[in-house]
């Protein structure tokens, strides 16, 4: 080996090596999470959806500005009228089928099937509406807070 190759398996070895072996400091509580079905805790969803919705929240608080992650399991049949979010909405289909329509009109020609495994996103302020013919469970990622704007006041399930 040449002098510089030395030199720097020197540096490495006093620099890189002792980091490497370090032990790793503590980790808070909120840095991670692994959830395995069984250890989901689902609940109601808030009454800005239509009742027969049950929820769990994975990452973050979806109330509170930061990343989020949730999921929304809903029975067949279950409607949200045309909405719109401020944020970007991500939608990755877990299991059954989601249906979701562009526009201001709740129209099922208008609707795209997302099958599970599949993904979309809207864009903010988007006017769309999403159904579901079986139950299906949805996994929503984006930005919080998550606020939903109902196109028509009549349609929000609050009013009800």
């Amino acid at each position: 080996m040449c002098k510089r190759t030395l030199l720097i398996v020197a540096a490495l070895t006093t620099l890189v090596l002792p980091a490497i072996a370090a032990e790793p400091k503590s980790v808070p509580p909120d840095d991670h999470g692994i959830f395995a079905p069984g250890d989901m805790k689902w609940v109601d969803a808030p009454p800005i959806l239509p009742p027969g919705a049950k929820m769990v929240v994975l990452k973050g608080d979806p109330s509170k500005e930061g990343i989020f992650v949730l999921r929304l399991r809903v029975p067949a049949g279950y409607r949200i009228m045309p909405h719109w979010h401020p944020a970007y909405e991500n939608v990755t289909v877990i299991s059954g089928e989601a249906n979701i329509g562009m526009g201001r009109v709740f129209d099922k020609t208008k609707g795209h099937k997302i099958p599970a495994g599949g993904f979309g996103y809207l864009a903010p302020q988007m006017n769309h509406f999403f159904w579901a013919d079986m139950e299906t469970i949805i996994q929503l990622h984006g930005m919080g807070p998550w606020q939903l704007y109902y196109l028509n006041p009549n349609d929000d399930p609050r009013r009800m």
